[in-house]
């Protein structure tokens, strides 16, 4: 089942042969490490037996890995059509398993792929990572089946995702993240890895959705709604932001700022301020 993808020629010779380039405007950078790539397909957890959604696959490099990590079907959500030339060889040497979708990942509906619980493993565009993710976290606490989530990042959105109080780092990506799932960086990774070379360094973000926590959360709206409030104007004391609270209901003087506030004393403002 491997055999096949494991004869295509190698990425960077097949974007040679296509004529194509790294696009800034769809924040591709793209990756042919091998050993990289499958480091992160091989990290998504029970790839043999579960669907697999990947955005932004660019030349295929990690949806090769995915399809030789063994999952037995991906579906690849890719913006840029110039790409298809690539991917229809990958979709063809897959026994079936590939599905390449061409639209914008923000506005497709991934349940009408009929996948059931499903995973993502992504080398996110830059430019629309952290906007996905928020997405993905509102579909998670509204019911869809997402088992994991196996993501690249910049290093500084993935310290915002895996930050707790009084980090540097932490914010409303945080709290969102830690209310609804559990979150680890699994490594870094070099730019060096990546082609255009990006000035950043990146991330692999491993967030598994936890049922326990998803269950106490009241509304994931009233939760984003607290958090941009709060941390739009992180620089100011509480009772400043929402002024004519007890803040001792809540174990609080007032005083505090939002970057020491917890998760959970978010959810509990979110439950009953707004």
């Amino acid at each position: 089942m491997t055999d096949m993808i494991s004869s295509l020629p190698p990425v960077s010779a097949m974007m040679r042969e296509c004529g194509l380039e790294p696009k800034k405007q769809f924040g591709q950078n793209f990756l042919f490490d091998l050993n990289l790539t499958g480091r992160i397909a091989n990290s998504v957890p029970d790839i043999h037996d579960i669907p697999v959604v990947e955005v932004g696959p660019g030349p295929g490099g990690l949806t090769r890995a995915i399809l030789l990590a063994g999952a037995p079907r991906v579906i690849a959500v890719e913006k840029d059509i110039t790409t298809r030339p690539i991917l229809s060889q990958i979709e063809s040497a897959s026994s079936g398993r590939l599905s390449v979708v061409y639209g914008d990942a923000l506005r497709v509906n991934f349940a009408e792929f009929g996948l059931g619980r499903y995973a993502i493993c992504a080398n996110l565009p830059y430019n629309v990572g952290t906007e996905l993710l928020i997405g993905w976290l509102q579909k998670i606490a509204n019911g869809e089946p997402i088992a994991s989530l196996t993501l690249m990042f910049q290093r500084e959105v993935a310290l915002r995702i895996t930050s707790r109080p009084g980090d540097e780092h932490y914010g409303r990506l945080a709290v969102l993240t830690s209310l609804i799932a559990d979150a680890r960086i699994l490594f870094d990774v070099p730019n060096t890895a990546f082609v255009p070379r990006p000035r950043v360094q990146s991330a692999v973000v491993q967030i598994i959705p936890n049922p326990a926590k998803i269950a106490r959360l009241d509304d994931i709206s009233k939760l984003e709604q607290i958090t941009a409030k709060l941390f739009g104007q992180r620089r100011k004391m509480i009772r400043s932001i929402i002024p004519n609270v007890d803040w001792s209901v809540y174990g609080l003087t007032g005083t505090e700022r939002a970057e020491v506030l917890s998760p959970e004393t978010f959810a509990l403002l979110a439950k009953n301020l707004i």
